[in-house]
């Protein structure tokens, strides 16, 4: 709660070097998974996330239990025990990096993180394989643990070296001794073989006044001193069967896509003996729309290496993992980056059980809250009109004459599939609710903040294989400030304009009435919805999935008491909307399913056909809290709040 507070100050008192983690949402960017290989590894790593998060322990604790039917000891020991030592051998190194890293992905996975590409460092492109689907547990598990095993039976010796220098500069000085073990870089290689040629060409470019440095491995990978195990290890990559992947793999031998020899056996070979193109693969990633690389695994070691193969590129990199930092606070910081970059992330998965609250819906100000063309070259601009992102009316001409003003637009199923889940006795009908959202959107334009009254004439029938013009049409102000408005359609640029609707629209505003903060309401009894839909479609309303948006109903005598969200798989934004008529059409549905036994004639259907005394308050809810009572003998109240009981929009 502290932390929340003090994040809370920070991003009011706008404090950029705070805690609280900002940045800009980038609709295209793709995001790689990239998982470390042998150096990264950390004792310990993995515990704290093992003791936070129950998905992440039972992913490890079954990749663990396939692991050490192929180890000399319990692999769990070996990870958080004491003896680093021990750790660090290609025996177990290997191994235990592939556990975690796989169950952090089984984690990433269960938060809604994705990613586009997988790809992985030497040993952590296993765990790119597995992950992908190309191999499944228990064959990944054999073939990390043969390779660690073939690995330590090398004779040990040799040696590894990373270099400030290009693949360029480095390859006339490599012989039958010395290898090209990765390109992690535009300057940045590893050579490897045997030590005293190898330390020959490191001191050449010390000498140069290049960084130089010796890493700490038992054996010389990816150099020629890996001869003597490809073909033994190649044997057991023969006896393992292996699938298409489910995740575009970047290969580590290629620095392209993996081709249809991935996860051969001579692949394999391939992959032990010859260089990382780490560079390759990063740049490749970033030419296919990659904006975002998160490293998978202990440490952060691959970080620089990808910003310094896109240094111009604007790109986010993060590790999950950290050296002497909290696990779960570095991973979810790390998701977090992610997220304000435009990385889809489920965060109710991810915060598990918390109490979460909906953020409150933003004030509704009158002639701002639809965005300005800007004068750019909207086509509705070039032809002399003024420019409306409303999703539904997207252009505006002022009339002189009469000081009014008609906003247009086009009504088509196809475009707007939303439209096509909303039909009255087998027939699609434009809803009662987009008529208030277009007088609503009218209003706004001329300054009335009240729908005085709308009175609905005639059904607007939307064909299902081409579109409808729509012109709402508000004249000039009277003595008082209130103005005339109608709405029209015409299918067809021949035909004669219909009338639908018309009404008054009037300035000023009307109060909230229910306070609707304490939820469910005091005395409320829950209604069963479970079938709600099925017993709406018997009456002759066919809500398909985007209009199936009533979740939870109470009643209490007269008054009927709702929830309604947007629902979560019809694709739909509240972007450009005063209040979506997919949520005010859902808050009626509870009228109808609340009805009691013989309140509603057999075989009749309700329509709402006059609405009076429209206000909105806030816009940009996607669930919302609604109460209905009666008004009168035929007519009902609409209260509209958000899940902080705010109130949104009131009839």
């Amino acid at each position: 709660r502290e932390r929340l507070l003090a994040g809370l100050d920070e991003l009011a008192g706008d404090d950029l070097a705070g805690s609280v983690i900002r940045g800009s949402a980038a609709p295209a960017g793709k995001t790689v998974f990239v998982f470390p290989g042998q150096g990264s590894q950390l004792l310990g790593m993995g515990m704290g996330l093992h003791a936070e998060y129950p998905v992440f322990a039972e992913a490890l604790d079954a990749v663990v239990a396939e692991l050490d039917r192929h180890l000399l000891r319990p692999l769990r020991e070996v990870m958080w025990g004491h003896d680093e030592n021990l750790l660090s051998t290609t025996e177990f190194a290997q191994p235990a990096l592939f556990a975690v890293e796989v169950a952090l992905f089984r984690l990433l996975e269960s938060w809604g993180v994705r990613p586009d590409f997988v790809m992985g460092h030497s040993v952590g492109e296993l765990s790119a394989a597995h992950v992908a689907g190309v191999l499944s547990l228990q064959n990944a598990a054999v073939l990390v643990a043969a390779r660690g095993r073939f690995m330590q039976a090398l004779p040990v010796g040799g040696a590894m070296f990373a270099v400030q220098a290009s693949e360029e500069e480095v390859r006339p000085l490599l012989d039958g001794q010395v290898g090209l073990a990765a390109v992690n870089g535009p300057a940045s290689v590893v050579i490897s073989g045997a030590e005293d040629d190898v330390v020959a060409v490191a001191e050449r470019f010390r000498g140069e006044g290049r960084r130089v440095h010796r890493l700490a491995v038992s054996h010389a990978f990816h150099s020629p001193l890996m001869e003597p195990v490809v073909d033994e290890f190649a044997a057991v990559a023969a006896g393992l069967a292996t699938a298409v992947p489910t995740i575009a793999i970047i290969s580590n031998v290629t620095g392209q896509l993996a081709g249809e020899d991935f996860a051969s056996p001579s692949y394999w070979k391939r992959h032990i003996r010859e260089a990382v193109r780490f560079a390759d693969s990063i740049r490749f990633a970033h030419s296919a729309g990659a904006t975002r690389f998160l490293e998978v695994g202990p440490g952060g070691g691959l970080t620089a290496a990808i910003e310094e193969s896109l240094s111009d590129a604007p790109v986010l990199t993060a590790s999950v993992l950290r050296k002497d930092r909290p696990e779960p606070v570095t991973l979810v910081n790390a998701v977090a980056h992610g997220f304000v970059t435009g990385m889809d992330v489920d965060w109710r998965g991810a915060i598990g059980m918390a109490n979460l609250v909906e953020l409150p819906t933003y004030a509704f100000e009158r002639r701002r809250f639809w965005l300005s063309g800007g004068g750019g070259a909207a086509d509705a601009a070039g032809l002399g009109l003024g420019v409306s992102e409303h999703p539904l009316l997207r252009a505006v001409v002022e009339l002189p004459a009469s000081g009014g003003v008609v906003l247009t637009g086009r009504l088509s199923p196809g475009t707007q599939a939303w439209l096509s889940d909303h039909a009255v006795g087998g027939t699609v009908l434009f809803p009662g609710a987009g008529f208030v959202e277009l007088a609503i959107r009218a209003g706004d334009e001329v300054g009335c903040g009240v729908v005085e009254e709308l009175n609905l004439s005639a059904p607007l029938v939307l064909p299902p294989a081409s579109s409808v013009a729509v012109q709402v049409v508000v004249g000039g102000p009277d003595e008082s400030g209130a103005r005339a408005v109608s709405v029209f359609s015409r299918a067809e640029t021949s035909s004669a304009w219909l009338l639908h609707a018309e009404g008054v629209l009037g300035t000023g505003s009307a109060e909230p009435g229910a306070d609707l903060s304490a939820w469910p309401p005091a005395g409320a009894l829950p209604v069963d919805i479970g079938d709600g839909y099925e017993r709406l479609a018997e009456r002759g309303y066919g809500y398909g999935p985007a209009f199936r948006g009533l979740t939870s109903m109470w009643r209490r005598g007269d008054e009927v008491f709702a929830e309604v969200a947007l629902p979560v798989d019809a694709g739909l934004s509240v972007a450009g909307f005063g209040v979506h008529p997919v949520l005010l059409d859902a808050a009626l549905h509870a009228v109808i399913l609340a009805s009691k036994e013989g309140e509603l004639a057999e075989g009749s259907v309700l329509v709402p056909f006059s609405w009076q005394r429209v206000s909105l308050y806030a816009a940009g809810a996607e669930a919302l809290r609604a109460r209905i009572a009666p008004s009168g003998p035929s007519s009902m109240s609409i209260e509209l709040a958000d899940g902080l009981g705010l109130p949104v929009l009131s009839v």
